[in-house]
């Protein structure tokens, strides 16, 4: 039955089947321990919302399969292979210029794809699917980039067709904030939030937003583009042509900058680079000030979305708690009160991986539906 719909809740289970909805729990709960199915809050899109636990999908589970997750980060490209489950099978991370060598980038991740199948002992016939993530908008109308001034070399490309081209298979693409927001929701600090705005704070500033349980990405998918959001009319002048954006001022660019002029060494994390940058008299107080800054600007979008929870991502996101008591304490002062009163302000769980692992996720989500 979960098959043959696409997915089911345990309320429409409890009326198709007669059965007690405690009858329901035990049996899904059985189901779920066996990872014969899965739940999927974010594909349930609002069916049964209402107060209490968040009525997620049960889908099936996508067997013995494997997917592959590709994040393209401004600096660097993170490839996985894993089960469609979600179970990393093997990971590889390589330095690119992304922004400006398209062809390089997008080669590399061809190259490491066919390099972790090798090691993982798969074929590339035993791939069901295969997403990958962007730190740019992509119009949802053609699936392009479609922004001058982020992932210049990219202007005017099709992401996933150039990917399709190489791998010879087709390739699901997203924006990476909206993949972070995913993989916080599937694996990480967002499980069970309906309503919630990922920000992914690393060179840029970008936002996934998850409203009612699904992803929204606007009319033509710029949709979360905060970075941009003008503080003033002076000020530095932005990569968009505009003066005073926030991304000018908030940004994990500027605390290396500041880690590097003060001789503080970066953390040997490579999941939570900036760990320990708070730690510092200096760059501790920087980081609480971007907080600051950065939940001025969110207030604002609280203001209007009114959601439950702010997950505080990208290697920006990293510093932790010190980023985090700056939003929370911006949101205080300028959200509605009881705006500010029902939202929740976390720090990331997955750090720099959130990205790739929302990238499989989707990579799982579909093949679920190519059973």
């Amino acid at each position: 039955m979960i098959r043959r719909e696409n997915g089911v809740t345990r309320a429409d289970l409890s009326l198709i089947t007669g059965l007690s909805r405690s009858a329901v729990a035990e049996t899904v709960q059985d189901l779920l321990n066996e990872r014969l199915i899965a739940e999927d809050v974010l594909a349930a899109g609002g069916r049964g919302a209402g107060r209490g636990r968040p009525s997620a999908l049960l889908v099936a589970s996508g067997g013995t399969g494997s997917v592959v997750g590709i994040d393209f980060d401004h600096e660097r490209v993170t490839v996985a292979v894993a089960g469609s489950d979600g179970s990393i099978r093997g990971e590889e991370h390589a330095a690119v210029n992304v922004d400006s060598e398209a062809a390089a980038a997008l080669d590399v991740s061809v190259g490491m794809v066919h390099r972790l199948l090798g090691q993982t002992g798969t074929s590339m016939s035993d791939i069901r699917s295969i997403a990958a993530g962007v730190p740019a908008p992509l119009d949802m109308r053609t699936n392009r980039i479609h922004s001058a001034s982020v992932l210049t070399g990219w202007v005017g490309l099709d992401p996933a067709e150039e990917l399709s081209n190489r791998l010879g298979r087709p390739v699901l693409i997203g924006n990476d904030a909206d993949l972070g927001a995913v993989g916080e929701l599937r694996y990480g600090a967002a499980k069970g939030a309906r309503d919630f705005i990922y920000v992914k704070a690393s060179e840029g500033i970008g936002a996934g937003l998850v409203l009612g349980g699904s992803a929204y990405h606007g009319a033509t998918g710029a949709a979360g583009e905060i970075g941009h959001t003008r503080l003033g009319e002076q000020g530095t002048w932005c990569r968009c042509g505009n003066r005073g954006c926030l991304e000018t001022v908030v940004s994990s660019t500027l605390v290396r900058r500041l880690m590097t002029e003060l001789g503080i060494p970066r953390g040997r994390d490579e999941t939570f680079p900036l760990a320990d940058a708070a730690k510092h008299p200096v760059t501790g107080r920087f980081i609480s000030e971007a907080g600051r800054t950065l939940g001025r600007v969110l207030a604002d979008l609280c203001n209007c979305l009114n959601p439950s929870l702010i997950v505080l991502g990208g290697e920006l996101g990293t510093a932790g708690e010190p980023l985090a008591d700056g939003v929370r304490e911006s949101i205080n002062r300028f959200a509605q009160p009881a705006t500010a009163a029902s939202l929740e302000v976390k720090v990331g769980a997955l750090g720099l991986r959130a990205e790739l692992l929302g990238a499989v996720s989707l990579a799982g989500q579909h093949a679920l539906l190519e059973i």
